[in-house]
C-alpha cells in the first residue's frame, strides 16, 4: 500500500470517530447536568460529563480481526483522561486489527451531581451492549468484545469483568439493554481494584462510593472479591512505584489464578502512574507484551 493510500485510510478511520450518545434519552441514574457544565482541558481531560457518549474507531476492513475493546479512560472517577488513555489506545488497537470504542462515561468530583455508583457502571454496561448490538454493522464479532481501562477506568473495566450478572432497575428499557454485557476479555492497566481504605486510591474510592462507604459496599466493589470462573481472560499491568499500589493488580491476578481464569500479569519496577502507551525506561516495552497477548487470541488476517 502506498503512503498516500495509508494516509487516506487513516483519515477515513478517524473520520468515523465521532461522539454518539449512549442512551436514547436522558441517561438513567442521575439528573442531567445543565448545558455548559462539562469542560475539556487543553490536555484532553473531560470534567463534569453532561451526556455519556462513545466514539468508534474501526480498523481497515481487510485488516480486521473482528475483535473490539471498549475503552474506559482513567481519572479517579473525577475526570477522564480521554486522549492518552482513550483515543491513543483506540488508534493503537485499530493498527492491529481491533476496533476501539472510547467511552465518555459520567464522572465528577462534585458529589452533588450524583455520579456515584452505579452511574459510571450503568454507562459502561450500556457501552458493551451497544457494541454487541452494532457488531454486524461495524464488522465486529459479538463474541470478541472486551474491555480496556486505566487507573479508575481499570476499576470500571474490572467491574464489567466480574459483576456483569448484576441487575439494575434503570436497565432493560430497550433492545440494546437486552444484550449480554459480559466482556470476552479484559485489559487492566495500572488499575484500581480494591475499595479498602488501606489499599484503594482515595480519590477514586471517594468519588465512586462517597466519603464514608459501608463495609458491604467496600467488599462488594473490591473487584478481586468478585472474580469467578466466568471472569474473562485478563491482561494486567502495574509498577512497584505506582501511586495506585501494585497490590491492587496482584490481588486481582491471585483471584484469577484461584478461579482458573487465564491471566497475564506484568509488573515493572519503575514507571509511576498514568503513562498510557508512553512508558519510560524498561516500561517502554509494555505495549509489545499486550500486542503479543492480543495476537494469540485474535490472529491477524
Amino acid at each position: 500500500m502506498t503512503r498516500t493510500a495509508l494516509i487516506f485510510t487513516s483519515l477515513a478511520t478517524l473520520a468515523s470517530a465521532q461522539w454518539s450518545n449512549l442512551w436514547p434519552a436522558d441517561a438513567p441514574g442521575a439528573k442531567p447536568l445543565p448545558a455548559g457544565t462539562e469542560t475539556l482541558s487543553d490536555k484532553g481531560r473531560f470534567k463534569d460529563i453532561e451526556v455519556p457518549q462513545f466514539q468508534v474507531y474501526l480498523p481497515e476492513k481487510g485488516h480486521s480481526t473482528g475483535a473490539a475493546a471498549v475503552i474506559f479512560p482513567g481519572g479517579a472517577y473525577s475526570v477522564l483522561a480521554a486522549d492518552h488513555e482513550g483515543h491513543a489506545y483506540a488508534k493503537w488497537l485499530t493498527q492491529r486489527g481491533i476496533a476501539g470504542i472510547v467511552v465518555k462515561y459520567r464522572v465528577s468530583g462534585n458529589p452533588a451531581f450524583g455520579y456515584q455508583f452505579p452511574v459510571p457502571f450503568l454507562d459502561a454496561r450500556r457501552a458493551i451492549r451497544t457494541v454487541r448490538a452494532k457488531a454486524g454493522e461495524w464488522g465486529i464479532d459479538p463474541n470478541k468484545i472486551g474491555v480496556m481501562g486505566s487507573s479508575a477506568g481499570g476499576h470500571l473495566a474490572s467491574l464489567c469483568a466480574t459483576r456483569f450478572a448484576d441487575t439494575f432497575p434503570e436497565e432493560g428499557k430497550d433492545l440494546i439493554d437486552q444484550q449480554n454485557c459480559r466482556p470476552d476479555f479484559a485489559i487492566l492497566l495500572y488499575p484500581v481494584i480494591s475499595m479498602n481504605a488501606t489499599l484503594s486510591h482515595p480519590g477514586s474510592r471517594k468519588n465512586l462510593l462517597g466519603g464514608d462507604p459501608s463495609q458491604e459496599s467496600v467488599d462488594r466493589y473490591s473487584t478481586a472479591n468478585a472474580v469467578s470462573k466466568e471472569t474473562p481472560p485478563t491482561f494486567l499491568l502495574s509498577t512497584s512505584d505506582d501511586m495506585v499500589d501494585c497490590r491492587n493488580s496482584l490481588e486481582f491476578a491471585t483471584a484469577c489464578k484461584a478461579n482458573g481464569v487465564p491471566v497475564s500479569l506484568h509488573l515493572f519496577e519503575k514507571g509511576g502512574h498514568g503513562y498510557g502507551l508512553n512508558g519510560k525506561g524498561d516500561l517502554a516495552i509494555w505495549p509489545t507484551f499486550l500486542e503479543q497477548w492480543l495476537a494469540t487470541k485474535f490472529p491477524a488476517k
